[in-house]
């Protein structure tokens, strides 16, 4: 089966693809901004207690890598890395797994789906196990450079 790849960081929404016999993965890495509004002592306790800094829409980190499959980034660490959801935006209810990039560009699993990052916060770094399911790239570019990019540009207004 042919495989194909859709960079969600090429737009925001729903696109649904059906080619016969291939299969279109999404890939890239966004980021799930809040509000500045929604920035309460929770956050702050997270970031105090857990090296967990949720991204808020004024201080958006740049990010310097690109995902196969699609990773959306919901926070950083003190270390340089950031926490993220794979194949799916952030959902409070997802049953995604948690993943970890560190600035090696590393990549580990660090919860099977957002309730058990939730249940297991405290420990979250200790949890971390190497993840093999993901490619981190440097750039879109170089993704490019070894997988076939579907182009929505003919279709999407």
């Amino acid at each position: 089966m042919r495989k194909i790849y859709l960079d969600r960081t090429a737009f925001s929404g729903a696109v649904f693809i059906n080619l016969e016999d291939t299969e279109v993965i999404s890939a890239g890495t966004t980021i799930n901004q809040m509000g500045v509004h929604n920035r309460n002592e929770e956050y702050q306790r997270y970031a105090n207690d857990y090296d967990i800094q949720f991204i808020f829409e004024d201080d958006i980190p740049n990010l310097e890598f690109f995902t196969v499959p699609h990773v959306d980034i919901i926070a950083k660490d003190s270390r340089g890395g950031f926490i993220g959801i794979i194949y799916q935006q952030c959902d409070s209810e997802s049953e995604a797994p948690i993943c970890y990039i560190n600035r090696d560009l590393e990549c580990f699993i660090i919860s099977k789906n957002v309730e058990e990052f939730r249940s297991n916060i405290g420990t979250w770094q200790d949890n971390m196990k190497l993840y093999e399911k993901i490619t981190v790239y440097r750039s879109k570019a170089e993704a490019e450079a070894e997988l076939e990019f579907i182009d929505l540009s003919d279709i999407l207004p």
